[in-house]
Protein backbone atom coordinates (compact mmCIF):
# COMPACT_ATOMS: atom_id res chain seq x y z
CA UNK A 1 0.00 0.00 0.00
CA UNK A 2 1.41 3.37 -1.02
CA UNK A 3 0.30 6.50 0.77
CA UNK A 4 -0.60 9.43 -1.43
CA UNK A 5 -1.05 13.11 -0.77
CA UNK A 6 -3.90 14.69 1.19
CA UNK A 7 -6.84 15.72 -0.94
CA UNK A 8 -6.54 19.38 -0.02
CA UNK A 9 -5.68 21.56 2.95
CA UNK A 10 -7.89 21.87 6.00
CA UNK A 11 -10.38 24.72 5.80
CA UNK A 12 -9.31 27.32 8.39
CA UNK A 13 -12.83 28.36 9.43
CA UNK A 14 -14.79 25.11 9.43
CA UNK A 15 -17.94 25.47 11.53
CA UNK A 16 -18.96 22.59 13.82
CA UNK A 17 -21.37 20.19 12.16
CA UNK A 18 -24.73 19.71 13.85
CA UNK A 19 -27.98 17.97 12.96
CA UNK A 20 -29.54 21.12 11.49
CA UNK A 21 -26.65 21.66 9.09
CA UNK A 22 -26.73 18.02 7.99
CA UNK A 23 -30.46 18.19 7.24
CA UNK A 24 -30.24 21.55 5.47
CA UNK A 25 -27.33 20.49 3.23
CA UNK A 26 -28.80 17.11 2.32
CA UNK A 27 -31.88 18.87 0.99
CA UNK A 28 -29.74 20.63 -1.62
CA UNK A 29 -26.72 18.46 -2.46
CA UNK A 30 -23.98 19.76 -4.81
CA UNK A 31 -23.88 19.06 -8.52
CA UNK A 32 -23.28 15.39 -9.33
CA UNK A 33 -20.04 16.25 -11.12
CA UNK A 34 -18.43 17.07 -7.79
CA UNK A 35 -19.26 13.69 -6.27
CA UNK A 36 -17.36 10.39 -6.29
CA UNK A 37 -19.68 8.22 -8.38
CA UNK A 38 -17.88 5.00 -7.58
CA UNK A 39 -14.62 3.08 -7.55
CA UNK A 40 -14.15 3.91 -11.23
CA UNK A 41 -14.08 7.64 -10.41
CA UNK A 42 -10.38 7.42 -9.52
CA UNK A 43 -9.71 4.65 -12.03
CA UNK A 44 -10.99 5.61 -15.50
CA UNK A 45 -11.48 2.56 -17.68
CA UNK A 46 -11.84 0.16 -14.77
CA UNK A 47 -14.27 -2.60 -15.67
CA UNK A 48 -17.33 -2.87 -13.42
CA UNK A 49 -19.51 -5.26 -15.39
CA UNK A 50 -22.95 -4.89 -16.91
CA UNK A 51 -25.02 -6.27 -14.02
CA UNK A 52 -24.99 -4.33 -10.78
CA UNK A 53 -26.52 -5.63 -7.56
CA UNK A 54 -28.61 -2.97 -5.77
CA UNK A 55 -27.68 -2.40 -2.14
CA UNK A 56 -28.07 0.24 0.55
CA UNK A 57 -26.15 1.24 3.65
CA UNK A 58 -26.97 3.43 6.62
CA UNK A 59 -24.56 6.28 7.35
CA UNK A 60 -25.35 6.56 11.08
CA UNK A 61 -24.56 9.95 12.64
CA UNK A 62 -24.74 9.61 16.42
CA UNK A 63 -25.91 12.73 18.30
CA UNK A 64 -23.39 12.70 21.16
CA UNK A 65 -23.22 15.58 23.68
CA UNK A 66 -19.82 16.72 22.33
CA UNK A 67 -20.90 16.53 18.69
CA UNK A 68 -21.90 14.13 15.95
CA UNK A 69 -19.98 10.90 15.49
CA UNK A 70 -20.19 8.34 12.71
CA UNK A 71 -20.75 4.66 13.47
CA UNK A 72 -18.87 1.98 11.53
CA UNK A 73 -18.65 -1.78 11.56
CA UNK A 74 -15.68 -4.00 10.88
CA UNK A 75 -16.71 -7.04 8.90
CA UNK A 76 -15.62 -10.52 9.95
CA UNK A 77 -12.81 -12.14 8.02
CA UNK A 78 -14.76 -15.03 6.48
CA UNK A 79 -17.43 -13.08 4.54
CA UNK A 80 -17.65 -13.50 0.78
CA UNK A 81 -17.53 -9.76 0.02
CA UNK A 82 -15.22 -7.15 1.60
CA UNK A 83 -14.11 -9.47 4.41
CA UNK A 84 -12.42 -7.69 7.32
CA UNK A 85 -13.06 -4.23 5.93
CA UNK A 86 -14.52 -1.17 7.65
CA UNK A 87 -18.02 -0.45 6.38
CA UNK A 88 -21.38 1.07 7.13
CA UNK A 89 -24.15 -1.34 8.16
CA UNK A 90 -26.12 -2.41 5.11
CA UNK A 91 -26.44 -4.95 2.35
CA UNK A 92 -28.44 -6.28 -0.60
CA UNK A 93 -31.88 -4.95 -1.42
CA UNK A 94 -34.41 -7.66 -0.52
CA UNK A 95 -37.66 -8.23 -2.49
CA UNK A 96 -39.71 -6.93 0.44
CA UNK A 97 -37.74 -3.67 0.67
CA UNK A 98 -39.76 -0.90 -0.93
CA UNK A 99 -37.03 1.74 -0.67
CA UNK A 100 -33.27 2.01 0.00
CA UNK A 101 -34.22 3.41 3.39
CA UNK A 102 -36.08 0.17 4.18
CA UNK A 103 -33.02 -1.87 3.17
CA UNK A 104 -30.64 0.25 5.24
CA UNK A 105 -32.80 0.10 8.37
CA UNK A 106 -33.48 -3.64 8.05
CA UNK A 107 -29.83 -4.51 7.48
CA UNK A 108 -28.74 -2.27 10.36
CA UNK A 109 -31.12 -4.03 12.72
CA UNK A 110 -29.91 -7.44 11.51
CA UNK A 111 -26.19 -6.62 11.63
CA UNK A 112 -25.79 -4.58 14.81
CA UNK A 113 -29.20 -4.66 16.53
CA UNK A 114 -29.79 -0.91 16.29
CA UNK A 115 -33.58 -0.48 16.43
CA UNK A 116 -35.03 1.74 13.73
CA UNK A 117 -36.97 3.78 16.28
CA UNK A 118 -33.67 5.42 17.22
CA UNK A 119 -32.90 6.46 13.62
CA UNK A 120 -34.18 9.65 11.97
CA UNK A 121 -33.62 9.39 8.21
CA UNK A 122 -32.49 12.80 6.94
CA UNK A 123 -31.48 12.14 3.32
CA UNK A 124 -29.39 10.22 0.80
CA UNK A 125 -25.96 10.60 -0.77
CA UNK A 126 -25.20 9.89 -4.42
CA UNK A 127 -25.28 6.24 -5.45
CA UNK A 128 -21.87 4.59 -5.28
CA UNK A 129 -20.81 1.84 -7.71
CA UNK A 130 -18.20 -0.59 -6.38
CA UNK A 131 -15.55 -2.50 -8.31
CA UNK A 132 -17.16 -5.71 -7.02
CA UNK A 133 -20.45 -4.97 -8.80
CA UNK A 134 -22.73 -3.29 -6.25
CA UNK A 135 -24.78 -0.11 -6.79
CA UNK A 136 -25.03 1.26 -3.26
CA UNK A 137 -27.42 3.94 -2.01
CA UNK A 138 -26.03 5.58 1.16
CA UNK A 139 -28.89 6.63 3.46
CA UNK A 140 -27.98 9.20 6.13
CA UNK A 141 -29.65 8.88 9.52
CA UNK A 142 -29.25 10.73 12.81
CA UNK A 143 -29.26 8.35 15.78
CA UNK A 144 -30.47 9.49 19.20
CA UNK A 145 -28.86 7.87 22.26
CA UNK A 146 -29.30 5.99 24.43
CA UNK A 147 -29.55 2.82 22.39
CA UNK A 148 -28.46 -0.79 22.65
CA UNK A 149 -26.41 -2.71 20.10
CA UNK A 150 -26.26 -6.46 19.54
CA UNK A 151 -23.77 -7.13 16.71
CA UNK A 152 -24.25 -10.32 14.72
CA UNK A 153 -20.99 -12.25 15.40
CA UNK A 154 -21.22 -13.96 12.01
CA UNK A 155 -21.00 -10.64 10.14
CA UNK A 156 -19.57 -8.05 12.52
CA UNK A 157 -16.21 -8.24 14.28
CA UNK A 158 -16.31 -4.74 15.78
CA UNK A 159 -18.47 -1.60 16.06
CA UNK A 160 -16.90 1.80 16.69
CA UNK A 161 -17.48 5.54 16.30
CA UNK A 162 -15.37 8.32 14.76
CA UNK A 163 -16.00 12.04 15.33
CA UNK A 164 -17.69 13.49 12.25
CA UNK A 165 -15.40 16.54 12.41
CA UNK A 166 -12.40 14.22 11.91
CA UNK A 167 -13.92 12.62 8.83
CA UNK A 168 -14.89 15.97 7.30
CA UNK A 169 -11.44 17.51 7.76
CA UNK A 170 -9.72 17.48 4.33
CA UNK A 171 -6.37 17.02 6.07
CA UNK A 172 -7.47 13.42 6.76
CA UNK A 173 -8.54 12.63 3.18
CA UNK A 174 -5.73 10.54 1.72
CA UNK A 175 -5.21 9.01 -1.72
CA UNK A 176 -3.66 5.54 -1.68
CA UNK A 177 -2.99 2.90 -4.29
CA UNK A 178 -2.51 -0.84 -4.48
CA UNK A 179 -1.96 -3.43 -7.21
CA UNK A 180 -4.99 -5.59 -8.00
CA UNK A 181 -4.61 -8.27 -10.65
CA UNK A 182 -1.53 -6.60 -12.06
CA UNK A 183 -3.24 -3.20 -12.29
CA UNK A 184 -2.62 -0.29 -9.91
CA UNK A 185 -5.88 0.97 -8.40
CA UNK A 186 -6.40 4.32 -6.68
CA UNK A 187 -8.71 4.84 -3.71
CA UNK A 188 -9.43 7.15 -0.78
CA UNK A 189 -8.48 6.32 2.80
CA UNK A 190 -9.05 7.91 6.22
CA UNK A 191 -7.02 6.04 8.85
CA UNK A 192 -8.23 6.61 12.41
CA UNK A 193 -6.62 5.22 15.58
CA UNK A 194 -5.69 1.86 14.14
CA UNK A 195 -8.81 1.57 11.95
CA UNK A 196 -8.17 1.69 8.21
CA UNK A 197 -11.24 3.26 6.59
CA UNK A 198 -10.82 2.98 2.83
CA UNK A 199 -12.35 2.05 -0.52
CA UNK A 200 -16.09 2.48 -1.02
CA UNK A 201 -16.67 3.55 2.59
CA UNK A 202 -14.09 6.32 2.32
CA UNK A 203 -15.50 7.31 -1.08
CA UNK A 204 -18.97 7.74 0.41
CA UNK A 205 -17.44 9.86 3.18
CA UNK A 206 -15.85 12.08 0.53
CA UNK A 207 -19.35 12.53 -0.92
CA UNK A 208 -20.65 13.44 2.54
CA UNK A 209 -17.82 15.97 2.84
CA UNK A 210 -18.83 17.52 -0.51
CA UNK A 211 -22.36 17.96 0.81
CA UNK A 212 -21.43 19.36 4.22
CA UNK A 213 -18.24 21.35 3.57
CA UNK A 214 -18.25 25.15 4.03
CA UNK A 215 -19.58 27.11 1.07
Amino acid sequence: MIAGSNRDRAHPDRAPIDRERVVERLRRPPAAGRMVAGDHHLNPGMGIGQTLTPAAVLVPLIARPKGLTTLFTQRTGHLAHHAGQISFPGGHVAPEDETPEATALRETEEEIGLARRHVEIVGRLSEYVTRTGFRVTPVVGVVAPPFDLAPDPHEVADVFEVPLDFLLDPAHHQRHSREVGGVVRQFYAMPYRGYYIWGATAGMLINLYEVLKPR
